[in-house]
């Protein structure tokens, strides 16, 4: 079967589609508490649950979304952070890396 520069275009921006939802999938997974890194971190997707005997540097107030860490627009739910790579953390989240933004 001879192919046609139609379905040739077809077919390209078939796969071009397929890769860019695949990145879009890839980048909505959250980091769960359970992650050895989070873990590790002290990562609540509650700030309001974190144990403040365990992690004194913690003051009311403090969450993801307002960390300089913290990759998305301030007050939504979730975003990218920097220390976990390809994860989002949730907005209302805390973790003791927590640096106010500037």
């Amino acid at each position: 079967m001879k192919n046609s520069r139609r379905q040739f275009m077809i077919l390209s921006a078939a796969g071009a589609c397929t890769l860019a939802l695949n990145g879009t999938v890839q980048a909505q997974a959250m980091v769960a508490e359970t992650d050895p890194q989070a873990s590790a971190l002290g990562y609540k997707a509650d700030a309001s649950k974190v144990d403040k005997a365990k992690f004194p540097k913690y003051a009311a107030g403090q969450k993801c979304d307002n960390c300089a860490l913290y990759q998305g627009k301030a007050g939504s739910a979730a975003g990218g952070c920097s220390l976990f790579a390809g994860k989002q953390v949730a907005g209302p989240g805390w973790c003791s890396a927590y640096a106010k933004k500037a």
